[in-house]
């Protein structure tokens, strides 16, 4: 039983290593590329949307309405990032099901890949709205003191991201291998359900909780500059 596929390599040649991690990975933004393409390049603005175009819509919309009420402000800027990391995380989960594959996302490279990305976006999103300084000088706010704990804190926060989602997306395989090596028929079918439902929910929980660090990160200039607020519902 393989712990990660980062132990499982499909093919080597020198020190060039090609593993199941990297393979997935590639596999899963592909198919997340050509799906979008597929549904995005006949888009109708009529009352007759294909399947794609509806579940596409219905998925932006859903996204969108989630950052807007964790932000309280206009969310198109940040849903291209929050969107990107809710599908990837959510399609490597989903295609567990299929016989053969191992989801990148039970790999600790791929999820602190992710949680990097989150740990960079949030000083940039906080940069782009208050300004170099007026983001900097939250770190050493109510006192100067508080920076090395301030600091310690953006750390720790990378790092339970990255842990929390490769620690549930590893049990949940380990616990359906264990399941099926017992009782190959009735409880994997019931653990493999219930996987993809935490899938689900592991991918919400990262993205809304990339979506509320980056919140914290512009919350003064949210203070200072209220009328900015978006108050619509559309």
């Amino acid at each position: 039983m393989h712990i990660s596929p980062d132990q499982i390599k499909i093919w080597q040649w020198g020190p060039i290593t090609l593993n199941a991690t990297i393979l997935f990975t590639l596999l899963v933004t592909t198919l997340i590329v050509l799906v979008s393409y597929l549904v995005t390049r006949q888009l109708s603005g009529g009352m007759q949307l294909s399947p794609g175009q509806n579940l596409l819509e219905v998925l932006v919309l859903g996204i969108r309405d989630q950052v807007r009420e964790i932000m309280g402000q206009n969310p198109d800027p940040f849903l291209p990032f929050a969107g990107t990391l809710f599908i990837f995380i959510a399609v490597s989960n989903l295609l567990s099901i299929v016989p053969g594959y191992h989801p990148p996302t039970g790999s600790l490279s791929t999820t602190a890949a992710l949680a990097i990305c989150v740990f960079v976006a949030v000083p940039v999103y906080g940069i782009w709205q208050q300004g170099l300084w007026g983001y900097l000088k939250h770190y050493i706010q109510p006192y100067p003191f508080m920076l090395p704990f301030q600091i310690i804190g953006e750390l720790s926060r990378t790092l339970s991201l990255a842990v929390r989602l490769f620690g549930n997306v590893m049990s949940d395989t380990m616990i359906v291998a264990i399941l099926l090596s017992i009782a190959p028929l009735f409880f994997p079918i019931i653990m493999e359900a219930l996987g993809l439902l935490t899938g689900l929910i592991q991918a919400y929980i990262f993205a809304v909780l990339a979506i509320v660090y980056i919140a914290s990160a512009i919350e003064a200039q949210d203070i200072k500059q209220p009328q900015q607020r978006d108050t619509s519902h559309g």
